[in-house]
């Protein structure tokens, strides 16, 4: 039982380990990108990895 909770926090560690590096990742792209479509496409990447994946609806209301 006590090896499988040391495993189960293992992989949370290294979980968030991963995630921060891909929100380091994203705020990198988002403020070195000039263009104004790629940056926009950056800014929803860095909202879905600060909010989770369905943070950003698909269909625009406009």
């Amino acid at each position: 039982m006590s090896r499988a909770l040391v495993s189960l926090a293992e992989r949370g560690v290294r979980a968030e380990a991963e995630a921060k590096e891909q929100l380091k990742a994203s705020v990198k792209r988002f403020l070195a990108e000039d263009d104004p479509a790629r940056k926009s496409e950056a800014g929803r990447d860095l909202i879905r990895n600060v909010f989770g994946k369905d943070s950003i609806a698909e269909d625009s209301v406009f």
